[in-house]
């Protein structure tokens, strides 16, 4: 039997894992310590910027389940970051959803803010 030289894997587009990611972006979430729930501003400023979906702005905490939510609620919302922040929050947004067992149904940011979240046959 004749072996064929394996090939390396690649990601693709449609691996489900990392789909819409671009495969440069590098996650910089880290799950925080002792921080979860309610945030005031004291708790926010101790947080480190690895804790947040957009880092460099320190915008959207990624504490805990509901944060995550709150931050693929709120994504279309976030003003003052480019396309590649967006790319960048939204990997840290998988990275977090994944370590807190939140579903993320989207696959790309772009597909955030288009349509109800939820199915509803009012909408």
């Amino acid at each position: 039997m004749t072996r064929r030289p394996t090939r390396p894997r690649t990601r693709h587009h449609d691996d489900p894992g990392r789909a819409g990611v671009p495969t440069d972006v590098t996650t910089t979430w880290k799950p925080p310590h002792g921080k979860h729930g309610q945030l005031d501003a004291a708790d926010r400023k101790e947080l480190p910027d690895s804790a947040y979906a957009f880092p460099e702005q320190r915008k959207e905490p990624l504490t805990d389940a509901r944060h995550v939510q709150t931050a693929l609620a709120r994504f279309d919302q976030v003003q003052g970051v480019s396309d590649s922040d967006r790319d960048l929050a939204f990997a840290n947004i998988r990275k977090a959803a994944e370590h807190y067992g939140v579903d993320v149904a989207e696959t790309d940011w772009h597909q955030l803010g288009k349509r109800p979240h939820t199915p509803n046959p009012a909408h």
